[in-house]
């Protein structure tokens, strides 16, 4: 189970929440409270349309976040496409980076993965960055089409030094796709397990789960996103990545329960 803390002003879910330091680490705590496994922490907003913010900026908000949740114990996944943000993730005790672009916005992004063999990497499927991905959501056959870009990363991955082990992979619902995209890719999310690598999947609150249970305020998304997470647990993905952690644990809970 992965906590999002997002400490950005215009995250689609939560921009603006958790801006002050002294916020994100309270709401990281409540997350780790409610049995999360790792906090997935991220300066910049991705969401369609957002605009990009500096380096020095994503840096100022991440890594004193990440520094003190480390003290506390906490698994730390860093969400970034920058490199510099990723190497002082790590060196503040991040074990995981989460890169939105799988290595295509930084090309210094592999390298220095392959360098630091103890971190795990999240390749998430990408066309583009948050001002243009929507144009690129035009797929023939998406489940192939993700498949095979996805399986492309893994190999530039791994010819830039990057251990098998280090990898886990995830489709990128909502990046680049409209929402019959993100169904068919869920509804054939084991063909993707076919890859080999662990499988992140973040559906929380977005807005083709609004578009179906007609709520357009993504806090009332809630419920069919535990629906979702019932069925990824049912069917073993490696983890979800969620903003509300403790209703999405008691969901889990059952299927493991129905599993015995």
């Amino acid at each position: 189970m992965m906590g999002i803390l997002n400490i950005t002003p215009d995250s689609f879910a939560d921009g603006g929440k958790y801006l002050s330091k002294t916020d994100a680490v309270t709401q990281g705590r409540r997350l780790i409270a409610e049995g999360a496994d790792i906090i997935d922490i991220g300066g910049e907003s991705t969401r369609p349309g957002a605009e990009r913010v500096s380096e020095e900026m994503e840096l100022e908000r991440v890594i004193p976040v990440v520094t003190e949740l480390v003290k506390d114990g906490a698994v730390i996944s860093v969400d970034t496409m920058r490199a510099e943000v990723a190497k002082q993730g790590i060196t503040a005790g991040a074990t995981y980076i989460n890169d939105v672009s799988g290595g295509l916005a930084d090309e210094k992004m592999a390298k220095l993965i392959a360098s630091n063999s103890k971190v795990q990497y999240i390749a998430m499927h990408w066309r583009g960055h948050s001002k243009e991905m929507q144009k690129q959501a035009v797929y023939e056959n998406v489940v192939t089409e993700v498949k095979d870009e996805l399986d492309d990363r893994v190999t530039s991955l791994l010819k830039a030094g990057v251990s098998p082990e280090q990898i886990i992979l995830d489709p990128g619902i909502g990046f680049a796709k409209e929402s019959e995209h993100n169904w068919q890719i869920l509804k054939n999310i084991e063909r993707f397990q076919m890859l080999g690598y662990p499988l992140l999947v973040g559906v929380s609150r977005k807005r083709f789960l609004g578009e179906l249970v007609n709520a357009n305020e993504p806090d009332k998304r809630e419920a069919a996103t535990i629906a979702l997470t019932a069925e990824l647990a049912r069917v073993k993905v490696w983890a979800v990545r969620t903003h509300a952690v403790k209703a999405h644990q008691d969901a889990i809970s059952v299927i493991e329960r129905l599993r015995k």
